[in-house]
Order: C-alpha cells, then structure tokens, then sequence
C-alpha cells in the first residue's frame, strides 16, 4: 500500500508515522511545499512547543473549540489529551503540566517534539519530499496521483492520501479541494489581540489585570479571565478567546468596533456600589489614589480616577453619589474603540477550511472522495490557545492514519 501526506506539518508527521505504526508494510511519503518541515511546532509557545491542554474532561475540553467542538467529542474518545501525553512520554519525551494546565516537553525546547518525529520518520523509513506544493490529486482508477506546482511531472500512484496542508488565509489556497468536490468554509483570522490605535490606555503598556469580563457592543460576544495592556491595545487570554469565539463576526465589523471593559468581573452594579460604600465607611479619610478598589493595579485606577475626571487628592468620604456613579460605570463598563487586529505571538490560526458537512468524522475520510482523509487546521476546526489547536491534529492525525 503507497500513502501520501501532504503537508509536512504536526498533523502530517502524526499521521505518517502513526501509518506505519498500525501498518508496518505501506509506503508512505510525506510531501512539504517549502524546504522545511514542521516550523509551526518549532515555533509554538515560544519556542516550547505548547503540545497539549491536561483537561481531562471530553466535555469540557471541546468547549475550547470556537468551530468544531460537537463534532470532536466522538474522534476525542478514540485519542484525547491523556492518550496524547502518553503517546510522547512513552516515546521518550517526557512532559511536564504547567498551573494553568498548558503541556510543554520538560525540555521546554519544541526540538524534542521535532527530533522525535524525525526519528521515527527514520525508524521507519518514511520519504519526505521537500518543495513539493500541491497543485491537484487526480483519481486514476482506484488510485490517486499528485500533481505540484513546478514540476511537469506526475507523481507515482497512491492507494490512500492524507490531507494535513494546515489553515489557508485565503479561499484560493483550498481551490485545490474544492474542485474535488469539497464544501469550503470561508476562511478568516482567528486568535488576535486588538488594536486601539486611538486610545491613550495604550500608555499603561504592561499593565495586567487577572480578572475581567470582555464583550464586543452590539454582540452576543463575551469572554472573562486576565487581559494585558499593550502598546497597541489590549491582549491576553481574555482578548484572544473573545477573538477565537467572534473570528466570523469581528470580520464582518472589518475589526472596527467598540469594546467594553469590566475591569472587576461583576456583572451586578449594586455589589461594585457596595463595595465602594464600604471603603467609603471604613477608609473615609483616605484618598482616592491612595486605595485601591478590587486590588486593581496602581498605574490602571490612577488612569481610571483621572478618566472620570475626579481629583487623585479628593477624600473617599467627598466622592459623593455623582462620583461614585461615575466609578461604577467605568469599574464595569468601560468602553474603548478597536480599529484592526494583531496575530497572537506565533499563533497563526485560521477560522474555516474544508467544511465537516464533507468528512466523516469517525473516519477522517472524505464523503466525497474515497481514500482520501484529513487531518489539522485545514478543516473548519479550531481552538482557543492552550495547545488545543494541537490536540485536535493529533487526534484528527491518529484517526485518519488507521486508513478506515
């Protein structure tokens, strides 16, 4: 049996071996467009190679999926986050779980993952063909045969071939696919920080908040949890989920839109009044400045004070009821104008791909053309950061390699 890969990515590599591990006697090629392979994984958290999420739960650990997480519960069940873990560690690359339950090699060098896959490409005498990108498969009887770009010459034939290219920025990028009979979903950006070119909070570059409640005026989007202040806007975990969730809708604002800031993450403003009258009662002398409501960055509340207009000198006892309710709406609705977007760091995910109405995802195989499967971000699946996006290549990888 002759399988061909295309892709040279985590997916791709995952699949191949994983191929000749459940058979032995195949002949598998995996073909890469550029002159090397897996710069994703070298890249991806940091440098550290973030290679999966401990969540244990299946449940749970879909919801990390802005696209496809209902459709991975039955494949997470055959290969999930444990097995993941298991798999690497029992091939010598032990792993280490981070607090916030992000999985790196205890290396925290992503060359382990590399060198391990490398190896085993090895071990098993798997082709790689570098410079390869594909221009089309051609069904040629019950075989396939590959044509890339740049070469006049066909490929030999292939019984079975797996489909790990990753995320297309641009629709043209999947035409290939969709000629083959393939429903596409529009591609667009997903994970990015956002911009706020007009906005002098960009001065408190730095500055951290743990806790706050995120949404997108005039949508259902919200997202909680830290946010980080940049020199050009606003990022962290917050931020990003918000942009994962809203991929589709915050393309369709063009990125320009008004966001809205709960900095103490309590959606009740009488419990934010509450708390303010308490200091009021217990701290009457002290200046507003001087104490700090919700534990809130120093740099951040002297901003806000100065954002309401209220003197950094003024008493709490001298707020009064104008000032306090000046207080509770910035503290739970700050609002703040987003024109464009950034990429997260290295993250470069991407929303659409080919359509799960086209696979079958017990199998990973085509519904439309026989003996060909899929596996990674060229589907319409993708997840929050976390090492999610990861997961899902495994997985989809270790499915399709069973070549059912």
């Amino acid at each position: 049996m002759n399988v061909a890969v295309i892709g040279g990515g985590a997916g791709g590599f995952f699949a191949a071996i994983n191929v000749k591990e459940n058979y032995p006697n195949a002949q598998v090629t995996i073909f890469e467009k550029t002159k090397k392979v897996l710069s994703k994984v070298k890249v991806s958290g940091g440098g550290r190679c973030n290679v999966t999420n401990a969540c244990l739960s299946i449940s749970k650990l879909c919801d990390a999926y802005p696209r496809g997480g209902k459709k991975l519960k039955k494949p997470f069940k055959d290969f999930y986050t444990k097995d993941c873990i298991e798999w690497f560690e029992s091939r010598g690359v032990p792993l280490v779980v981070q607090e916030d339950n992000h999985v790196f090699p205890q290396s925290q060098d992503s060359q382990s993952i590399i060198d391990c896959f490398l190896s085993a490409c090895s071990k098993f005498k798997i082709n790689i063909e570098l410079g390869s990108a594909i221009e089309k498969i051609e069904p040629t009887g019950n075989k396939y045969q590959l044509h890339f770009r740049k070469s006049n010459t066909a490929s030999e034939l292939f019984h079975k071939v797996i489909i790990a290219t990753g995320g297309s920025p641009k629709r043209e990028g999947l035409k290939w696919l969709e000629d083959m009979g393939h429903k596409i979903e529009e591609p667009v950006p997903s994970l990015f920080t956002f911009n706020m070119p007009n906005e002098n909070i960009t001065k408190l570059m730095g500055v951290v908040v743990e806790k706050t409640l995120v949404s997108v005026q005039g949508t259902k989007l919200k997202s909680d949890g830290p946010l980080l202040i940049t020199h050009w806007g606003m990022s962290a975990p917050a931020i990003i989920v918000l942009s994962a969730f809203g991929a589709r809708v915050l393309h369709d604002l063009n990125y320009e839109f008004k966001t809205q800031v709960n900095w103490v993450n309590e959606v009740n403003n009488e419990v934010v009044k509450g708390n303010l009258l308490a200091i009021i009662d217990n701290h009457a002398q002290k200046q507003l400045s001087n104490f700090r409501p919700y534990d809130l960055p120093d740099r951040l509340w002297q901003y806000l004070l100065t954002k309401s207009e209220i003197a950094l000198d003024k008493k709490w006892s001298e707020l009064g009821k104008k000032g306090i309710n000046k207080l509770v709406t910035l503290l739970t609705n700050d609002v703040y104008d987003v024109k464009g977007k950034t990429t997260f760091k290295e993250e470069f995910v991407t929303c659409g791909g080919v359509s799960l109405d086209s696979i079958d995802m017990k199998t990973m195989q085509s519904k439309v053309c026989k003996n060909i499967y899929f596996t990674g971000e060229v589907m319409d699946i993708d997840g929050i950061t976390g090492g999610y996006n990861f997961q899902a290549a495994w997985t989809t990888a270790f499915i399709a390699a069973k070549l059912k």
